[in-house]
C-alpha cells in the first residue's frame, strides 16, 4: 500500500501560512522562514532582528509571526533612498579624512615581573 502524508496516513503538518477562513475577518499570519524568503534573507537574520527589538513582530505559541502590515513595515524599515542634497548634485559624499591625525609618540611597554618573583623578594 502507497502511503502519502505523515505518519499512519494523516497528512503532513503544513507549515506557513495559518488557515483561517476569509470571513473570519483576521489578517493572515506568516512565519519568520516565509518572511526572510521575501525578504531575501536568512531566516536566523529574520529571528535576530526581532530578538534585537529592530523589526514588529507578534509573539505566537513560542515562535514569532508577522501580520501583512508587519511586514509592510519591515519592508520600510529596511528601505533606503538617496538623500536630497546628493540627487540634486549629483556628487557623492566624500568618505576619507581632509585633515591629517597628529602622529603622538608611542609609549614602549615593560613586562612586569612575575607574581612567583615579587612574593619571594
Amino acid at each position: 500500500m502507497l502511503r502519502r502524508g505523515g505518519c499512519c496516513g494523516f497528512p503532513r503538518r503544513q507549515r506557513g501560512v495559518t488557515k483561517v477562513p476569509k470571513e473570519s475577518g483576521l489578517p493572515l499570519s506568516y512565519s519568520a522562514a516565509e518572511v526572510a524568503a521575501s525578504l531575501g534573507c536568512s531566516e536566523w537574520w529574520v529571528k535576530e532582528q526581532v530578538r534585537r527589538r529592530r523589526i514588529p513582530f507578534m509573539r505566537s505559541g513560542g515562535g514569532y509571526r508577522f501580520t501583512s502590515d508587519h511586514v509592510r513595515e519591515i519592508f520600510h524599515i529596511l528601505e533606503e533612498r538617496p538623500s536630497p542634497a546628493n540627487a540634486i548634485e549629483g556628487e557623492a559624499i566624500p568618505r576619507r579624512r581632509t585633515a591629517a591625525q597628529p602622529v603622538r609618540p608611542v609609549a614602549s611597554l615593560r613586562a612586569r615581573r612575575p607574581r612567583r618573583a615579587r612574593n619571594a623578594a
